[in-house]
């Protein structure tokens, strides 16, 4: 539709209709920028007329419009319909030259047009700058070139469409073919324009096929000219699509390190910010699993645009546009375009035939044109191929489409052979990008003969790219220049239509020999260190393609240290659910292929168990450890490396399960062993000595785990590097340490350093930044900064909850923590939602009688009680009081604090005595475990003045709490919120925390 553009500072009277191909809208929106700066009233107009209207009817219409009529010349203005030449030259002989003074022009492109376009006189606007395409643009429609005042607003232009914006990349290649869609760039337009900041996000969604990369690419060189950044990102598997993101660190100019997690978080924030540019759109590419990636959609005053398969994208803000097939006039243009030769009256029956989805029209039409056959012969050849044992590929797909790739498949092997090779190689990838360089760095040794001419010959490889290019059955993802595609090879694109197809027609021996190449290539890729967070954008790159390469049936030593990296790496980097269904995979065909006890096998099963322990289910992994321990114990001996390492999982999972004397011994013994075997400065010793410290803090024995741990810390930061993943780790641990020992200073600042790093080197969302930025939280409240705490608290849940999913242990360790903080924060309502859910999930989880249970039933009873159910909350609590010392001992650091709480609530329910004698008993088991300055100590003395006064036994409550006073001064300081609170005589309680296992 036309559309009348406001004036900006008129002077003048002048009106100008611009002409032109939807294909050349950034020309004429540049074009409307630069007169209306002059006063000139402009109104746009896409040319598209009917292709059964009379060419010369719908040039006269133009004239019906005011002032003169500006075309914007271009191969693509004489394309649609499409019309010949002769048709052209006909047309503009009787009406543009009958009344030249109604129509003026510019040129925009170096391609041969029809001849009597001469008589538009056209102004040449290409290869030239922004300011003298200006001056011949006013030069040819008789306006002043005197340069105009700077306005008061100084609003920025609309940018030269020959230059592109400040950042781009990634973006591939403008289809020059492209038809119609005009509604839908144009419903797609209006709706990123319309949303409100950080609102800006529409999908793109239809089945395979119909040509949602295309319309996305589209809309990037229609609009691109209104953006200062334009980055596209593959976005079908969620650890490439942070990898592509966070490479846009350095195009914005962002001063981070080489650390990929750094990276990704600057660009995020950038990106959110609007800083150093507001005007940014990023395009995601095939995202059709929402849920892995729909957290990670940047916000801010920006655009995204997505494509996809899945309309679920509407449950995550994101506005819908539906991308159906072509309609048929879009099918007989497009048809015609590719394959001249054909009349109207063929390409709507070959449209008819292959059901208008444009990728199979764009690969049929390509060879059509070149071959001899008839589109009726073309036609009895799918019907008569497809009998009623062929089915379709998938659901989305036409019927045609099998019968019609092999007839093109055909073709290929008769042109260019090599080609065919090439393509079945790339089916051993995953659908997408399809990393080629890794299989042209492969020494020419360890390519079959047919294959390795082809990847070490330029010519050769260039031809058979150039063949499956032309036919549109795959792009080059080197973008940059012409000249870097023919060389780079970094990456093809193939559509996922293609790849499910491509295997049918192959050789049983060629499968097997193409697939060994495939693995080989990735196993040549293996970094060898998943420990490395640097090295996690390769495995990212590589994890993808595993399952398609058929990884798991591979005898090769390469291949199956590969799979074992990955699986590290998925463990370390939190892509747990992956993770776990590949080693689901990996257990059951290896069991199969090398037999139980083959030395890999146990590998497996040690990397298997931590992906199942880190979602919580310790009683399948304490199954498969204790199988590996009693096993190799007894076939190699308590002092086999394996043995050990599987010993080591066994005593994490009796952690998990609330068995800590149990895995306290375990692990004394295992860190002995390695200590004897490798020695103390061995990174399996200092493994060895965190689990134990670990044990020693479920135990509640805090000053023996902090010693450990600090020496762990130490030595790992001489040993491995400050950055490395596991002294990150350390510091969680010794920070933790510090803080449950009420070292609340020291545990903050360092907490506080080490949460920084951890975004920086590990990217916001793993999991292990997820535990270092809650321990912060926790070291803020208690050292009583509960702004920052209560923020980072529900950042840190939030980010969990959609990164791992309501039920993670993580997950539930933060809900418990939010909870208590809500609950002392009045937010009552939110805090016993939380808690219902956090008791509901570790007793499914662990079971009724894991401490876990208990503590957090403790926490749910000051809810209750809060809440006025003092009868419910006081029987609660005595249940798990009772519970926490069967399950950890009247001593522990729980059973004390949980014992403070319930002498609260038996003061509130009539039993001042009890809760006399019980806060009495408190004091002295919590001087002894803990020391008579450690805070929970400090609390049961102020509870226990609290009952002497009920029981009115003023002298001695007064008596012990001017020494607790004096005492909470000395160790937390007068204005902490501790010493604060008990200076108001504010009964202290005690908060469960769940601990790391």
């Amino acid at each position: 539709m036309p559309g009348t553009r406001k004036q900006v500072g008129a002077t003048g009277a002048q009106t100008v209709t611009i002409s032109f191909a939807g294909f050349n809208r950034a020309w004429a929106a540049w074009t409307a920028d630069r007169l209306e700066r002059r006063g000139v009233t402009v109104v746009q107009q896409r040319w598209d007329p009917p292709v059964e209207v009379p060419l010369e009817e719908s040039l006269r219409d133009l004239t019906l419009s005011r002032g003169r009529v500006l075309v914007i010349l271009s191969d693509w203005y004489f394309q649609l319909g499409p019309r010949s030449h002769e048709e052209w030259n006909r047309a503009l002989r009787e009406v543009v030259a009958a009344d030249p003074d109604r129509f003026a022009a510019v040129c925009v492109t170096t391609s041969a047009l029809p001849g009597a376009t001469s008589v538009f006189a056209a102004a040449d606007l290409t290869n030239v700058g922004a300011d003298e395409a200006e001056r011949r643009l006013l030069v040819r429609l008789g306006l002043p070139t005197d340069p105009l005042p700077e306005p008061v607003d100084a609003r920025p232009g609309i940018r030269y469409p020959a230059d592109t914006p400040e950042v781009w990349g990634g973006v591939p290649r403008r289809n020059t073919r492209f038809t119609g869609r005009e509604e839908l760039l144009s419903k797609a337009y209006r709706a990123l324009q319309d949303a409100g900041p950080g609102a800006g996000v529409v999908t793109l969604h239809g089945m395979s096929g119909v040509g949602k990369t295309q319309l996305a690419a589209e809309y990037v060189y229609r609009f691109g000219s209104e953006y200062d950044v334009v980055w596209w990102v593959p976005a079908d598997r969620r650890a490439l699509y942070r990898q592509k993101l966070a490479e846009l660190a350095p195009e914005l100019g962002l001063s981070t390190g080489a650390e990929y997690g750094e990276r990704l978080r600057a660009v995020r924030d950038a990106l959110r910010r609007g800083e150093p540019h507001s005007h940014w759109l990023l395009v995601l590419d095939g995202a059709d699993e929402p849920e892995h990636i729909w957290d990670l959609v940047p916000t801010g005053p920006g655009h995204v645009l997505i494509t996809s398969r899945n309309p679920e994208w509407s449950e995550h803000n994101s506005n819908l546009v539906e991308v159906p097939v072509y309609d048929r006039e879009e099918s007989v243009a497009f048809i015609r375009r590719r394959a001249p030769r054909l009349t109207p009256a063929e390409a709507d029956q070959l449209a008819d035939a292959l059901e208008d989805l444009p990728l199979l029209l764009d690969q049929t039409a390509g060879w059509l044109n070149d071959s001899d056959m008839s589109v009726q012969e073309y036609i009895e050849l799918l019907e008569g191929g497809i009998d009623q044992d062929v089915v379709k590929v998938s659901a989305d797909f036409p019927l045609a489409f099998q019968t019609a790739w092999s007839i093109l498949l055909n073709k290929l092997k008769d042109t260019v052979p090599e080609s065919v090779d090439l393509l079945r190689l790339c089916s051993f990838f995953a659908p997408g990008s399809i990393p080629v360089r890794l299989l042209k760095e492969m020494p020419p040794g360890e390519l079959p003969e047919q294959l390795s001419g082809l990847m070490n010959d330029p010519l050769l490889w260039n031809r058979a790219i150039g063949q499956l290019r032309q036919y549109s059955v795959v792009r080059l993802e080197s973008h940059e220049s012409v000249a870097d595609e023919a060389s780079s090879g970094e990456s093809l694109y193939m559509h996922r239509m293609v790849h499910q197809i491509i295997g049918k027609d192959m050789p049983e021996r060629d499968r097997q020999e193409f697939i060994n190449v495939v693995r080989r290539a990735l196993a040549a890729a293996d970094p060898g260190r998943p420990t490395d967070t640097r090295l996690w954008p390769a495995y990212a790159e590589i994890t993808p393609h595993l399952k398609w390469a058929d990884v798991l049936r591979s005898t090769d030593p390469g291949v199956q240290g590969l799979v074992l990296n990955c699986l590290r790496y998925m463990y370390l980097s939190g892509e747990y659910r992956a993770g776990i269904k590949l080693g689901a995979r990996a257990m059951e065909a290896w069991r199969e292929l090398l037999g139980e006890d083959y030395s890999r096998v146990w590998d497996l099963r040690y990397h298997y168990a931590n992906l199942l322990r880190a979602v919580g289910d310790y009683a399948g992994t304490e199954a498969i450890e204790r199988a590996a321990v009693d096993h190799l114990r007894a076939e190699r001996g308590p002092q086999d490396l394996e043995h050990l390492r599987a010993a080591s999982g066994l005593a994490a999972d009796l952690r998990g399960l609330g068995r800590y004397d149990e895995a306290l011994n375990i692990s004394s013994w295992i860190l002995g062993a390695y200590r004897e075997l490798l020695g103390d400065q061995d990174s399996r010793t200092l493994n060895a000595q965190n689990n134990l410290g670990t044990s020693m803090r479920l135990l509640g024995r805090y000053e023996e785990a902090l010693e450990l741990n600090q020496r762990t810390l130490e030595a790992r930061r001489r040993l491995l590097r400050p950055r490395h993943s596991w002294t990150l780790y350390s510091e969680i641990n010794y920070a933790t340490d510090l803080r449950l020992l009420g070292r609340y200073g020291d545990a903050l600042s360092l907490q506080n350093q080490s949460a920084r790093v951890h975004r920086l080197v590990m990217g916001s969302d793993n999991p292990q930044t997820l535990r270092a930025e809650h321990n912060l939280a926790l070291c803020q409240y208690r050292s009583g900064e509960r702004a920052k705490a209560a923020a980072l608290f529900t950042r840190v849940l939030e980010r969990s909850e959609r990164v791992l999913g309501e039920d993670d242990p993580l997950t539930m360790m933060f809900a418990a923590s939010q909870s208590f903080f809500a609950r002392e924060h009045a937010d009552i309502d939110r805090a016993r939602d939380i808690s219902e859910k956090v008791v509901a999930g570790y007793v499914d989880m662990l079971g009724e009688k894991h401490p876990y249970v208990a503590g957090t039933r403790a926490n749910h009873a000051l809810i209750l009680r809060n809440v006025g159910e003092r009868d419910h909350a006081h029987t609660l609590l005595e249940e798990a009081l009772a519970d926490l010392t069967r399950a950890v001992g009247e001593n522990h650091p729980w059973t004390l604090g949980c014992s403070i709480n319930a002498s609260a609530l038996r003061n509130l329910v009539g039993d001042p005595e009890s809760a006399a004698a019980l806060t009495d008993s408190v004091i002295t088991r919590a001087v002894e475990v803990l020391g008579r300055t450690h805070p929970l100590t400090l609390s049961a003395r102020i509870a226990h003045a609290a009952d002497l006064r009920g029981l009115r036994d003023l002298q001695r409550a007064d008596k012990v709490e001017t020494e607790a006073l004096g005492d909470l001064a000395a160790t937390l300081g007068e204005q902490h919120v501790h010493t604060v609170s008990a200076r108001s005589r504010n009964r202290p309680y005690w908060d469960f925390e769940p601990q790391m296992i």
